[in-house]
């Protein structure tokens, strides 16, 4: 799901950590892992809002499904 307002495309990857209640700790372990994506730009590192989606989506499928 790309988002189809204003809204930033890439994040920081405090903001990212924010967005997954996470610390960024936990998110450049996830990082390492392969379990969320990042894009380069220069020396920055920037997490792709879609990522997060995706990691999302794929989290609630192996759990069973949405919540209800």
């Amino acid at each position: 799901m790309a988002p189809t307002t204003d809204q930033e495309l890439l994040l920081r990857i405090d903001a990212a950590a924010a967005r997954l209640a996470v610390s960024r700790a936990t998110l450049y372990r996830m990082i390492q892992r392969g379990e969320i994506a990042t894009i380069r730009i220069g020396t920055a590192v920037r997490v792709p809002v879609t990522a997060l989606e995706t990691w999302l989506a794929a989290q609630s499928i192996s759990l069973g499904g949405p919540l209800p």
